[in-house]
Formats: C-alpha cells, sequence, structure tokens
C-alpha cells in the first residue's frame, strides 16, 4: 500500500483516480485543520515558546526523507568551526523513551532516541535533546548553547523559531501538489514564499533555491572501522530504511556498485538481527546508508558496511544561509545574557 500512495503521490499513478473519492475530502479536512492550527499561534490565540537564543528549524512540506538530516550536520559542523556552540532538538521518531525531554549521551540507543538524533550526535558531537514537545527539549539547552537546530518541526508552530530552511527533493520536487493524503504535502507550495532559505537536495536547482548534492565517502566497515572505496566490493546486498531509498541504491550504482540484491525497508524501521544475516547471505557483503547504521551497530557483522555522504552546499548563497545565522545570533548577545 505504501509503494502505491508513493506512485500516485510523485509519479501520478492511475489509482490515484479510484482513491480520489476517499482520499480528496480527507486532504481538505487536513488543510483546514493545518491552516487553524498555525492561525492559533498567528494570532496569539495560542503562545508559542520564544527561547534564549536562535532557533533554526530545517524542515520541509513534504512527507517523507528530502534530506534535512545531512543539512542539520552540515549546519552544526560550519556553526561550530565559527567558533558557536551548537545544540540539537529533535521529535526523536522511531524512537521510545521513558522519560522526556531526553538529553543523548554515548550509551543512548537508536530504541529511545530514534536513528536521526543519534546519528547527528556521533557525527558533530553536539549536544541533542528530543522530545515530542520541542519547546520542552529546547528548555533543557539554551543555556549552555549559542544556536538550536531543529531537525524537523517546520509544522511545529508551538515552538517560535528565528530562521526558516526548507529542504526539497530537486527530483521528486512536490509531487502532485496535493495535500496528504491526496498528495505529499503537510502544507500548500505557498508556505515556501514566507520561509526565510530554499535548499534543493539533487535536481536542478530553481531560481532563489541553494543546489545542494550529498557528497559520498568511502564505505566504512561497522566492526573495526576499516574503509574502502565503495567499488573495491564484489556481490554487495545493499538496503536502505530511509524516506526515499532508491535514491541510496542510484548513488551506488553511480559509484560503481551494482548490488546483487537492493532491499528497501520503512524510514526509522528497527531491524533485526536475523533479518538482515539472512539478506547478507545473498551476496559477500551488505551495505547500507549510515543512518541504518547505527540501529545496527549492537549486532554488526564483520562483513557490514556503511556509505557516509556529506552535504555540499553552493556558494555565495550557503555563505549567506550561515551569515544570517550568525547576524541573528549576534543580535541575542551570549546565551546567558
Amino acid at each position: 500500500m505504501a509503494s502505491l500512495i508513493e506512485k500516485i503521490w510523485f509519479e501520478r499513478h492511475p489509482g490515484g483516480w479510484a482513491l480520489a473519492p476517499v482520499f480528496w475530502p480527507l486532504s481538505k479536512l487536513f488543510g483546514w485543520i493545518s491552516r487553524r492550527r498555525r492561525l492559533s499561534y498567528q494570532s496569539g490565540k495560542k503562545v508559542a515558546y520564544r527561547a534564549r537564543v536562535p532557533v533554526v528549524v530545517v524542515g520541509n512540506i513534504t512527507a517523507g526523507g528530502n534530506g534535512k538530516t545531512p543539512v542539520v550536520i552540515w549546519l552544526v559542523e560550519q556553526l561550530q568551526a565559527q567558533g558557536l556552540t551548537v545544540g540539537v532538538v529533535s521529535r526523536g521518531y522511531g524512537g521510545k523513551s521513558d522519560h522526556y525531554p531526553l538529553r543523548l549521551s554515548e550509551s543512548t540507543t537508536t530504541a529511545e532516541a530514534g536513528d536521526e538524533p543519534v546519528l547527528i550526535a556521533r557525527r558533530t558531537c553536539a549536544p541533542v535533546v528530543v522530545a515530542p514537545n520541542r519547546a520542552e527539549a529546547v528548555k533543557v539547552l539554551e543555556k549552555d548553547v549559542d544556536v538550536i537546530i531543529t531537525d524537523d518541526g517546520l509544522q511545529h508552530y508551538a515552538l517560535d523559531r528565528d530562521i526558516e530552511i526548507v529542504v526539497i527533493d530537486g527530483k521528486r520536487r512536490f509531487g502532485n501538489a496535493q495535500l496528504i493524503p491526496m498528495g505529499p504535502l503537510r502544507e500548500s507550495c505557498d508556505r515556501l514564499n514566507e520561509v526565510d532559505f530554499l535548499i534543493c537536495n539533487g535536481g536542478d536547482a530553481r531560481r532563489n533555491e541553494i543546489a545542494m548534492h550529498l557528497e559520498p565517502g568511502e564505505l566504512v566497515n561497522l566492526m573495526t572501522g576499516e574503509r574502502r572505496a565503495p567499488d573495491s566490493l564484489q556481490k554487495v546486498v545493499a538496503i536502505a530504511g530511509i524516506g526515499h531509498p532508491p535514491r541510496f541504491f542510484a548513488t551506488l550504482n553511480a559509484l560503481g556498485v551494482s548490488p546483487v540484491h537492493c532491499q528497501a525497508f520503512s524510514d526509522h524501521q528497527a531491524f533485526e538481527a536475523s533479518e538482515l544475516e539472512a539478506l547478507a547471505e545473498q551476496g559477500e557483503h551488505l551495505v547500507m546508508t549510515e543512518k541504518d547504521a547505527v540501529k545496527c551497530q549492537a549486532f554488526a557483522r564483520q562483513n557490514w558496511w556503511y556509505l557516509p555522504v556529506d552535504a555540499k552546499l553552493s556558494e555565495p548563497q550557503s555563505i549567506e544561509l550561515l551569515n544570517k545565522i550568525i547576524e541573528v545570533k549576534e543580535e541575542y548577545g551570549s546565551p546567558s545574557a
């Protein structure tokens, strides 16, 4: 069913006409509820939490993965290079904790915090806090950092923000441009006119969009940390539990890797060791995304590898984005002010 929905949203599958009598009124209802909720904060009927430090939201208007997490990591690393202390907050999709807000430590698992927060914490060494109510996560961090980045949360209007960044899938764009469930949109495309920066991940960036691509590195062994060129492995089985798995498989092909089998999983899916072991037996090596690797570290095997990727943003637009964040930070002063 999920595959059919994706085809209706992004490939204009004819099955959409059959589901339209049900999906169309639900989309109208979804849009009405979404607009009403946002208006309640804009009008002051509901009060959004205002942090003591700048809050930068990295989100999107479509359901599914668009490349937000690599952008968050890029932002954190770039701001750290400027001497700023950066904190990250997240909803923690895919994780469940006995208490929130949850501040990640070295022992925090993906089952507790979700895969993306654990990945961000490991890659950047930045403090990361997860909570369904992102304002509660912000309260934990705001005394100790200069800037807070939220991984997703464009529609989380209970948290006030200073800068909004929307990441767009440059190839799939907005599909049929309909609201959920008729289409992939969380909000209408008009919302893009109100955000501060648009980042186009892959494809051709349009006017006022910052071009971005994901640059893969060498494969990394989950157990030993050994690094190898992707095309040095033979008989590869590839898995991906991300928002759009075909993007990962296409990346492998572009690197000269022709998997003997590709297995897509749903985003944030928890893996069973036996399931992946059975898949790995179809080849000589199992290759996965870095986001999947953080969920498999505890039961990894010698022939399991992950492919790290880094976001690369075009200049001078990306410099303007960073300068804007620094400018806003200077207006706030120090966290203790």
